[in-house]
C-alpha cells in the first residue's frame, strides 16, 4: 500500500510540474533560511555552555551611581574574590582573570606581537572547562612566571617539538622569562574571552593589592550546586560596608553613610556566565557580545519563513483542487475511505518535502560560507547525527504544517457533486487562503520597513556631525615601541608638506583606546564628586583631531600654569553646574590624580561636546589635562596616501624599534564600532528579499486558483464586451485589497518593533510617515507584477474555452 502511495505522489507531481516547482522551491528556499538562522540562533545561545559546571558560575561586576552617573563595569576589585570565598558558604571557589594584552614575545630567533595574554588564578582551569592536553591541572600555574598556552600558539612558536618547559621571553617586560608548564587546546569559539597565553597570576604585584578603590580583575565565583545567585546578590552589599566603607573613608575624607546621604550609592552585581554574551551591557567587556534583540528578531525571521514556505505549499494544494476532485469522487466510490486518502495526500506532501529537504541541504553548503563572510561567524554544515536528527524533525515538522490543512480539505470532497460536475470550493478555505496571505504579506512589509529603517540609521551613523573630523586621521598604536624617539618621529613627518598636524596622545574617541577615570568636583562642592573619563592629550590634539572651543583657550607652551589646566567639554561644565561661559577660571578638583590626591585643576577653556563613545550611548562629561604619554595621531592629505605611507615606514625602520610598522584610519575605527549593525542590515536586506520571493510564490498560487475558479464568469464577462484591462483590474483588485490589510496590520507593529530597536542609540533617526508608504507602493507593485502575469493570461483566454470548462 505505501508502495502505491509513493508511486501516485510521484505520478502526480511529475502531472503537474509547474506548481510541483514552485512547491519545492518554495519550501527549499524557506527551509535553507530556517536551518542556517537556528544555526545561528544555536551558536549565540550556546555560549559558555561547553563549560561543565557552566549553571553554577556568575561574574562579580561593579556597579555604582555617583552624582547620578551610572557605572556598570565588568571587572573590580583585586581583594573581592578572596573576600567572597572567605565571607560566604555558598561560594564553592573563586577565580580571577586580568588581561595584559598582546605583549612582544620572542623564543630564539622567532618574535612576534599578536597573541593575547592574561593573567588568572592558578584555579581557573579548574572552575572553567578548557582542559589541559599536557601538563598538570592543579599545579601548571601555582608558580610566578610561568604559562599555560594554546595548541595553535604552540605550533607556532615550536612547531612540532614539545612545548613543556620550554622559555619564553617578554621584551616589553624587562626581559621577563615565562616557562610553559601546560597545553589547553584553542579556547572554543563560543567563549566570552579568547586567549593565547594564561600566566600565572602569582607573579603579579597588583594582584596582591587590597585596595577596593581600583577596578581590573575580571572575578568569577562557583556557586554550590543547585544554590540561587540572586540570593548571594542580597547580602553583597555587607560586604561594601565591610570594605569598601573603610577605605572610602580614607581616601575620600568621608564614612560611606556620608557618601549614600549625598546621593551616591556603589556595590556588585551577579552575572550569571551563560548570559554574559548575550545580556551584558557592563563596561569592559573581554570581547565583543552579541545582541539578544538580533537573537530574536533572526529567530523569528526563521519561524515566518518557514511559515510562509508551508502557506505557500497550502495555497497552491488547494489551489489546485479542482484537478483532483474527480479523482477524489472516483476513488471514494470504488471504496477508498477518508483515512486512506488523508494517507495518500499526506505521501504527497511528504515526498514534496523530501526532494526539498535534499535541495536544501545543497542550498545550505553553498550559502553557508557567504552568511559567515558576512556575519563574521564561523559556522558548519556537517552531517552528524544531531544535523540528520535536525533535518528529519524539521521535514515532519514541515510536511505536518504544509501537509495535514490540503490532506483533510482534499478528502472531504463529496463524490456526488465533484462526479456531476459540482465540485464548488468552501467559502471558508478561500477565506483561510486570503488570511494566509495576509499574513505573507503582512511579514514582508514589516520586513520591507524594517530594512529602510536599519539603512537610514546606518546612514545617519555615517554622516553625524561628531564634533571631530574622523576623516583623513591616521593613527600608529604601537609608536611606544619608539620610547624617547616619538617625539622625534613626530617632528620629521611634520616637515612633510603631506602631513597637516600630529599629536601624541592614546586617547582616540573611536576605536580602541586608553580608559582614563578621573573622580572630579568643583571646588567646595565635594558632595558634586563625578567618575568621569579623562583624556591625556598634548597642545596639539584639539586642532588634529578638528575639535572646536566653545569658549576659553587651547593647552599651550607659552602657560607654564597649564601643566595645572584643564579643558573640559560642555557636558561637564553641565554637570558641575556651571554654564558654558561660566566655566573658564573655575577650579575642578581631581580627587585621585597621578599627581596626588585632591590636586586643583584651573579650567582654561570648554570644547564643544564630541562623540567619543559609541552612538548607543550619550555624550557624558569629559576632562581633558595636559599630560601626553605615547600615541600618535596624525593629520595627513588624501592625494598621495600611499606615497605618504611608505615614507612613514622607512622612518620608523630606522628607529630598529624590532616592531612592525602599523596603522590605522580613525574613521575605519569609527566603521568598526557599528559592524555588527551593518552586518545585521546587510543579512536583514537578503532576508526580506528571499520572504517576498517565497510570498510571491503564494501569492502566484492564489491567483491562479482564484483564475480557475472564476473561469466561467471571466467568459461571460468577455463574450459581454469586458476589456482584457478589464478582466486584470478585476482579478488584480481582490489581491491589492489583501496587501493593503497586511499593511494595515504591519504599520503599527514594525513602528513599535523598529522604535524599541532605535531606542538603543543615544542618537538615532525618527521613523518617518513616507518609509510606511514606500513599503505599502513596493508590496503593491509586487502583487501587481506576480498576479498580473496570471491574470492577463485568464484575460486573454479564449472565451469560448472558459464557457465550455467543466
Amino acid at each position: 500500500m505505501i508502495k502505491n502511495y509513493f508511486k501516485i505522489a510521484w505520478r502526480n507531481l511529475m502531472k503537474h510540474k509547474t506548481f510541483s516547482i514552485i512547491n519545492i522551491a518554495g519550501l527549499s528556499i524557506g527551509i535553507t533560511v530556517c536551518f542556517i538562522i537556528m544555526l545561528f540562533v544555536q551558536e549565540e545561545l550556546s555560549y559558555d555552555r561547553f563549560n561543565k559546571n557552566a549553571d553554577r558560575i556568575v561574574r562579580v561586576v561593579f556597579k555604582a551611581d555617583i552624582n547620578g552617573g551610572k557605572i556598570f563595569e565588568a571587572n573590580v576589585m583585586p581583594p573581592v574574590a578572596v573576600a567572597m570565598k572567605n565571607d560566604y558558604p555558598d561560594v564553592e571557589d573563586a577565580t580571577r582573570l586580568n588581561v595584559a594584552g598582546a605583549p612582544k614575545i620572542t623564543y630564539k630567533d622567532k618574535s612576534f606581537k599578536d597573541d593575547e595574554l592574561a593573567f588568572v588564578d592558578p584555579n581557573f582551569f579548574s572552575i572553567f572547562t578548557l582542559p589541559l592536553i599536557e601538563g598538570d591541572v592543579k599545579n601548571a600555574l601555582k608558580e610566578p612566571n610561568t604559562l599555560v598556552i594554546t595548541k595553535p600558539f604552540a605550533k607556532k612558536y615550536f612547531g612540532n617539538e614539545d612545548p613543556i618547559d620550554k622559555i619564553l621571553v617578554f621584551p616589553d617586560n624587562k626581559n621577563a622569562s615565562f616557562k610553559v608548564t601546560g597545553v589547553i587546546n584553542k579556547v572554543p569559539v563560543n567563549s566570552h574571552f579568547h586567549f593565547d597565553l594564561f600566566g600565572s597570576i602569582a607573579g603579579l604585584d597588583q594582584a596582591k593589592s587590597d585596595s577596593w578603590m581600583g577596578s581590573n580583575f575580571f572575578t568569577y565565583i562557583l556557586l554550590r550546586p543547585g544554590y540561587n545567585y540572586k540570593n548571594l546578590e542580597a547580602k553583597l552589599p555587607g560586604m561594601v560596608e565591610k570594605y569598601m566603607g573603610p577605605q572610602i573613608q580614607q581616601n575620600m575624607g568621608i564614612s560611606l553613610s556620608q557618601f549614600r546621604t549625598k546621593g551616591n550609592e556603589l556595590g556588585f552585581a551577579l552575572q550569571p556566565l551563560t548570559s554574559i554574551h548575550l545580556h551584558s551591557h557592563s563596561n569592559y567587556e573581554l570581547d565583543a557580545g552579541g545582541n539578544a534583540m538580533y537573537v530574536y528578531i533572526f529567530g523569528a525571521i526563521a519561524i515566518f519563513m518557514l511559515l510562509i514556505a508551508c502557506i505557500n505549499f497550502i495555497n497552491l494544494s488547494t489551489a489546485g483542487a479542482s484537478r483532483r476532485a474527480k479523482e477524489v469522487g472516483v476513488r471514494k466510490v470504488i471504496g477508498s475511505g477518508k483515512f486512506q486518502l488523508i494517507k495518500q495526500f499526506l505521501t504527497e506532501s511528504a515526498l514534496l518535502v523530501f526532494i526539498a529537504l535534499l535541495i536544501a541541504m545543497v542550498l545550505i553548503q553553498l550559502a553557508l560560507p557567504l552568511f559567515n563572510n558576512i556575519s563574521g561567524k564561523n559556522l558548519s554544515f556537517g552531517f552528524n547525527i544531531k544535523i540528520i536528527a535536525a533535518f528529519i524533525t524539521l521535514g515532519i515538522l514541515v510536511t505536518i504544517i504544509a501537509g495535514v490543512y490540503p490532506a483533510f480539505f482534499l478528502s472531504s470532497f463529496k463524490p456526488i457533486m465533484v462526479l456531476k460536475g459540482k465540485f464548488i470550493s468552501n467559502n471558508k478555505s478561500f477565506g483561510l487562503r486570503s488570511s494566509l496571505v495576509v499574513f505573507q504579506f503582512f511579514i514582508s512589509v514589516g520586513l520591507i520597513i524594517s530594512t529602510i529603517v536599519v539603512w537610514q540609521q546606518m546612514e545617519y551613523i555615517q554622516n553625524k556631525q561628531l564634533g571631530y573630523d574622523k576623516e583623513q586621521l591616521l593613527t600608529l598604536p604601537n609608536s611606544y615601541a619608539l620610547g624617547k624617539n616619538e617625539k622625534v618621529y613626530k617632528e620629521e613627518l611634520l616637515r612633510d608638506p603631506r602631513v597637516l598636524n600630529a599629536t601624541v596622545s592614546s586617547y582616540k574617541p573611536a576605536g580602541p583606546s586608553s580608559g582614563g577615570n578621573a573622580l572630579a568636583y568643583p571646588e567646595g562642592h565635594d558632595n558634586q564628586i563625578m567618575k568621569t573619563m579623562e583624556y591625556h592629550v598634548d597642545e596639539q590634539y584639539i586642532p588634529t583631531l578638528g575639535m572646536h572651543l566653545a569658549i576659553g583657550r587651547n593647552f599651550s607652551k607659552d602657560f607654564a600654569t597649564d601643566s595645572t589646566g584643564m579643558i573640559i567639554n560642555e557636558t561637564a561644565a553641565k554637570a558641575f553646574g556651571w554654564g558654558t561661559r561660566d566655566a573658564v577660571g573655575k577650579i575642578i578638583i581631581r580627587q585621585n590624580s597621578d599627581r596626588g590626591r585632591d590636586v586643583p585643576f584651573h579650567v582654561i577653556g570648554v570644547v564643544k561636546d564630541f562623540n567619543f563613545k559609541s552612538l548607543h550611548e550619550p555624550i557624558t562629561p569629559l576632562l581633558m589635562t595636559l599630560e601626553p604619554d605615547w600615541g600618535l595621531i596624525f593629520k595627513v592629505k588624501t592625494a598621495d596616501i600611499s606615497g605618504l605611507l611608505s615614507t612613514m615606514k622607512k622612518q620608523w625602520d630606522k628607529f630598529n624599534t624590532d616592531e612592525p610598522f602599523t596603522y590605522t584610519f580613525m574613521d575605519d575605527l569609527y566603521n568598526k564600532t557599528y559592524a555588527a549593525e551593518q552586518k545585521t542590515g546587510t543579512i536583514l536586506n537578503i532576508f526580506a528579499v528571499l520572504t517576498i520571493l517565497v510570498a510571491c510564490l503564494g501569492l502566484f498560487g492564489l491567483a491562479t486558483y482564484t483564475a480557475e475558479r472564476r473561469t466561467k464568469e471571466i467568459g461571460i464577462r468577455k463574450v459581454l464586451g469586458a476589456s482584457v484591462t478589464q478582466v486584470t483590474q478585476m482579478l488584480s483588485k481582490e489581491f491589492v485589497k489583501l496587501v493593503f490589510i497586511a499593511c494595515v496590520i504591519a504599520f503599527p507593529l514594525s513602528y513599535w518593533a523598529m522604535n524599541k530597536w532605535l531606542q538603543s542609540f543615544a542618537y538615532r533617526i525618527n521613523i518617518s510617515w513616507w518609509i510606511f508608504l514606500i513599503a505599502a507602493i513596493v508590496a503593491i507593485l509586487i502583487a501587481l507584477l506576480t498576479v498580473g502575469f496570471q491574470a492577463i493570461k485568464a484575460a486573454v483566454a479564449n472565451p469560448v474555452k472558459s464557457l465550455r470548462t467543466e
